[in-house]
């Protein structure tokens, strides 16, 4: 039978079309497992876009004088980028703008011991803990009528608090007779209660550590008991673990050597550390 050649032209050209097609899907689906892996974008740009809030003493904070940063979140962002061997770019940010600026993509990772919340859980993905803060007053030296905790939630009482932080909400339902002061920039915690306007303002164990260092007015009152305790971890925008697991395997490895120790207590947050990120349950904020 002879063979019909326009036939087995067509019947080619046909099978043709569907290996490049074929081809051209494969490709498709390597692209976007590539774009989707956050930790292969990180490695080949060479770059890891680190936020930051620079007032965060301890933690990540800019020196007015010389701008220079440090903290233990700066500390650990350098053994990080030399461990996968990209540059760290600090993009600054605060606790308002945390949300919008992961999902936003202006940064790969949020590193300023980050309180782990309900309403933060809902949105970004959150590391291991790796620090744990109760909540402290902070009052002024100078005739304050605040002397013990108790004195904290009296009437006619205000006690200010910083927008967007864990405080605002925990304060919000805890003190049920003080005013509460909702203060953003450029107000300021520190004026409210150094000006008398506020008679205490609440805040973290790293930031009473800075009221202690740089004021001479400023007094630290603690809870009698554990009040609110909140655990701090770093965030991620969500829908892609490779770099949040890569991080995590990290935090273990430098808990495992000693250098998260050692980092903890430089910067004057050993009280704080959680010893194993890896190991202990995580205790969510308001």
């Amino acid at each position: 039978m002879p063979l019909n050649y326009r036939r087995l032209s067509i019947v080619a050209f046909v099978d043709f079309c569907f290996f490049i097609s074929f081809l051209f899907v494969i490709a498709g689906i390597s692209s976007s497992a590539y774009a989707a892996n956050q930790l292969q974008r990180v490695q080949a740009a060479g770059e890891l876009r680190v936020c930051i809030w620079p007032d965060y003493y301890g933690i990540t904070y800019r020196n007015q004088k010389t701008h220079q940063l440090s903290g233990i979140d700066i500390d650990i962002a350098r053994e990080l980028g030399k461990e996968l061997g990209v540059r760290i770019r600090y993009i600054d940010s605060s606790f308002p703008q945390l949300i919008s600026k992961l999902l936003g993509n202006e940064c790969d990772i949020a590193m300023h011991a980050v309180g782990i919340t309900p309403e933060r859980s809902a949105a970004l993905a959150f590391t291991q803990p790796y620090l744990r803060s109760d909540i402290y007053a902070i009052v002024s030296v100078n005739g304050s009528a605040v002397h013990r905790w108790e004195d904290l939630d009296q009437k006619g009482r205000v006690i200010a608090v910083q927008a967007g932080t864990v405080m605002e909400k925990v304060m919000q339902r805890n003190f049920t007779h003080a005013s509460l002061l909702v203060v953003k920039p450029p107000m300021s915690r520190e004026n409210e209660v150094e000006s008398g306007r506020a008679d205490a303002f609440m805040t973290d164990y790293p930031y009473s550590l800075r009221m202690l260092d740089k004021t001479d007015w400023a007094r630290v009152i603690g809870p009698p008991s554990p009040f609110y305790e909140s655990d701090y971890a770093y965030a991620l925008a969500p829908g892609d673990d490779s770099l949040l697991t890569w991080v995590n395997l990290f935090m273990v490895k430098l808990s495992a050597n000693n250098r998260l120790q050692q980092l903890a207590k430089r910067n004057g947050l050993e009280a704080i550390l959680i010893k194993n990120p890896a190991s202990r349950p995580i205790r969510k904020g308001a």
